[in-house]
């Protein structure tokens, strides 16, 4: 039987844990190859740096950000950690081949990258730093930012914004996986969100569906399948790039709008915010149901349903355990979670998350309602003053430090994988 190999001694002092932790790490991965990926020297490992970033978050933070001078992104953060302390998380090398490995064939790499996070969310000072820095501008939405302006059009390939008037409306068109989202179409949807909060003629934000091209929908709009399945069967779904970036970049941009620098030149610093419509047609899967909870306003149609099927999958629903409770009430959040209930958008439930139901015919004319009620001037004062108080970043920073954990530990887990391939094996036959 094999013994437990204990954690390195640690003395506080970042740059002599560092070189402790590397030397361990090293040599516990020469040792561990081959070994599946909840294996007594992968634990070692994984309850080393655990330990590592219990103690030092903050003074690894500040390294990797020039004493919180810069802004840098999950990704950007990864890979600079991975380079000042080895062994801490995945090389890009290391994880570009994890990628190219189907789920159950995984080593877990990832796991590292929960447990950098978990550290860096769970501290007060870092983790503060870091939400406002996912909540800057992408370079994507930089680049394509004049052109907007300049003719109210852009195209990110699965994702379209257009300008109509003082509406942004960014329309999902993943037509071949009926919306569903993946790393690809995640990037996508926070550049248009960019958009439409950098325009200045822009008051109010639309997201919608497109008429799908699937057989059993064809010419229908539909609003999110919810997470991309296939790929995450195929092992293209990542924690960095989907479920960590997808919380803190679009969504969190759509909740709370881009934070700007405190530069000194403003007595109160002002994000850059607008309020939002989410328009629901046919149905909202998943992660499509996880974000009507951000949104200000939610036009359903009559035959719209909504679902959190996350426990079925074997993940977590996003941020809906936190922010489903408070807008359906403890119970139905409950059933919707554990329990997979679908809701009628048209039922008393419903109307807890829809806030208006209307015929199909008539979803135009209703969503170009609900963008006028919201354009006047006091609402984002409101909003801003009830998502203070409703949940507070700090809320959402600590939520996050525990999401960053169970998350990657349910990606790894037999279960998950079990219920992938079942899903695969009906979708193919």
């Amino acid at each position: 039987m094999m013994t437990a190999t204990p954690a390195p001694g640690l003395t506080g002092d970042f740059e002599a844990d560092s070189t402790t932790l590397t030397r361990f790490l090293a040599d516990l991965a020469e040792r561990s190859a081959g070994e599946p990926v909840h294996g007594p020297l992968r634990t070692a490992a994984r309850l080393a740096r655990r330990r590592f970033m219990e103690r030092h978050a903050d003074r690894l933070y500040e390294e990797l950000t020039d004493g919180r001078r810069a802004y840098h992104r999950l990704d950007d953060l990864a890979t600079a950690a991975a380079q000042l302390v080895p062994g801490l998380v995945p090389t890009k090398a290391e994880l570009e081949a994890e990628r190219r490995r189907s789920q159950r064939e995984k080593l877990g790499l990832e796991i590292d990258h929960g447990i950098l996070f978990h550290g860096l969310l769970a501290s007060e000072l870092s983790g503060r730093h870091l939400l406002d820095a996912m909540r800057r501008p992408t370079e994507r939405a930089l680049a394509a930012l004049s052109g907007f302006r300049a003719t109210g059009r852009a195209d990110f390939g699965v994702v379209t914004v257009e300008r109509r008037g003082d509406v942004g409306e960014v329309t999902v068109t993943n037509t071949a996986f009926l919306n569903a989202e993946d790393d690809l179409l995640v990037a996508a949807l926070e550049a248009a969100v960019d958009l439409v909060l950098l325009d200045d003629s822009v008051r109010v934000g639309v997201l919608r569906g497109a008429p799908m091209t699937h057989p059993r929908y064809a010419g229908r709009r539909v609003f999110s399948a919810g997470i991309n399945l296939t790929r995450l069967y195929e092992g293209r779904i990542s924690l960095i790039d989907f479920f960590l970036t997808r919380e803190l970049g679009y969504i969190h941009k759509i909740l709370r709008g881009l934070s700007v620098p405190d530069d000194g030149r403003d007595w109160w610093p002002e994000p850059v915010e607008k309020p939002w419509v989410a328009a629901v047609d046919t149905f909202a899967i998943g992660g499509g149901a996880q974000i009507l909870l951000v949104f200000d306003r939610v036009v359903a149609t009559e035959e719209a349903y909504l679902t959190l099927p996350a426990l079925r999958e074997g993940i977590i629903p996003g941020v809906a355990n936190l922010r489903l409770p408070r807008v359906g009430g403890n119970r139905l959040a409950r059933q919707m979670i554990i329990a997979d209930r679908r809701i009628e958008a048209a039922s008393p439930e419903g109307l807890l998350l829809c806030d208006d139901v209307v015929p199909g015919e008539r979803m135009d004319e209703a969503i170009a309602a609900a963008a006028a009620t919201l354009a006047a001037p006091a609402v984002i004062n409101n909003r801003r003053v009830m998502h203070a108080h409703e949940e507070s970043e700090d809320e959402l920073r600590r939520y996050m430090a525990a999401y960053a954990i169970e998350q990657c530990r349910r990606l790894h887990s037999p279960d998950l994988v079990e219920n992938l391939e079942r899903t695969w094996i009906s979708r193919n036959r």
